[in-house]
């Protein structure tokens, strides 16, 4: 109870230093307004973000004695990098909403999505060097990594024969890496090499998990704020697809003719996707995302015991379970 209270606590300080962060700084005297700020707030502040990555970094730092207050500009940076991410995603998918709001690239123009990103990217990454150097060259390494996974994405749309290896590639450089430097952060904070390498480790396995449910609830449809079966409306071969089409051949016809075409219908959408749900990839994708938990936990070896590590252990196990309830509500 202690531990909910005080992660509760510092999730309210992390808030408040974004909101002191995403400020109208340098906008001129003759400028009414800083408009990528305007934008990058639009964004990070009252928008439903889950802030896992500030939630990461206190429980990582909690399981080695980090205290809080050293924290919260690790964390701040963490979801600077990974709002940074989504506002780039958004212009390469042409994404229009984002959870239940419209995109900035909507809103306000690709050139102010990107720009607004550059911006805060930076800011976090400066807010970094003034705490400790060796911080900003670790995140510096993983914005390239995610970087890189972003571009590989991009360059397997409509690719049914992607190797699954690639697909987990891309998987933990856009997701697993920043869970990682969230861990691997703290444990520097601590001086602690043990920690940096399982924190790390834990991490970018339960980033790779956290994409493979998303990949899960895309097929469901329980996605919130996304539409069912947007993966194959654009073209994305997530894992339940990958899995689907290699077991059946049909499908990955009729799925590979349904994306020669420059659009596809809601009604064709549909139909590929109950398709791919009879093939039992769903279930399938389940395993291979509980595999990758349990190879989380194994990683995080004795600081399992710690009482934060102990909150790391349930909220991967409460992703498993989340999934599973989902899977068999669709089920009943």
């Amino acid at each position: 109870m202690e531990l909910a209270r005080e992660l509760t606590d510092f999730l309210g300080a992390v808030e408040e230093r974004l909101g002191s962060t995403l400020v109208d700084g340098n906008a001129g005297p003759d400028v009414k307004g800083d408009t990528l700020m305007e934008a990058a707030r639009h964004l990070c502040l009252g928008s439903g973000g889950k802030r896992a990555r500030p939630m990461l970094v206190r429980l990582f730092g909690g399981a080695v004695g980090v205290k809080p207050e050293r924290l919260v500009d690790v964390a701040v940076a963490s979801e600077l990098i990974h709002s940074a991410s989504l506002l780039h995603d958004d212009v390469v998918d042409a994404g229009m909403f984002r959870r239940g709001r419209p995109t900035v690239n909507a809103r306000w123009g690709n050139i102010v999505a990107v720009m607004s990103g550059d911006l805060i990217l930076s800011t976090g990454l400066y807010q970094l060097s003034q705490l400790d150097a060796r911080l900003t060259r670790s995140a510096l390494a993983i914005v390239s990594e995610m970087t890189r996974a972003a571009i590989a994405e991009v360059e397997a749309r409509g690719d049914l024969d992607l190797p699954l290896n690639r697909l987990r590639f891309i998987a933990e450089g856009k997701t697993g890496s920043l869970f990682g430097w969230c861990g691997a952060a703290a444990a520097t904070l601590a001086d602690n090499p043990e920690a940096v390498e399982r924190f790390d480790g834990f991490g970018r396995h339960l980033g790779v998990a956290f994409q493979i449910a998303d990949d899960i609830r895309d097929i469901l449809g329980t996605d919130v704020g996304k539409p069912r079966y947007a993966d194959v409306h654009s073209r994305t071969p997530s894992m339940p697809i990958l899995l689907a089409v290699a077991k059946d051949e049909s499908l990955r016809r009729k799925l590979k003719d349904a994306w020669a075409f420059s659009t596809i219908t809601p009604e064709r959408t549909k139909e590929i996707g109950a398709a791919i749900e009879a093939t039992g990839a769903v279930e399938s994708s389940m395993a291979r995302m509980n595999v990758e938990i349990e190879a989380a936990l194994d990683k995080l070896g004795h600081f399992a015991k710690e009482p934060a590590g102990q909150e790391l252990v349930g909220w991967a196990r409460k992703l498993s379970a989340g999934i599973a309830e989902q899977v068999q509500g669709r089920a009943a």
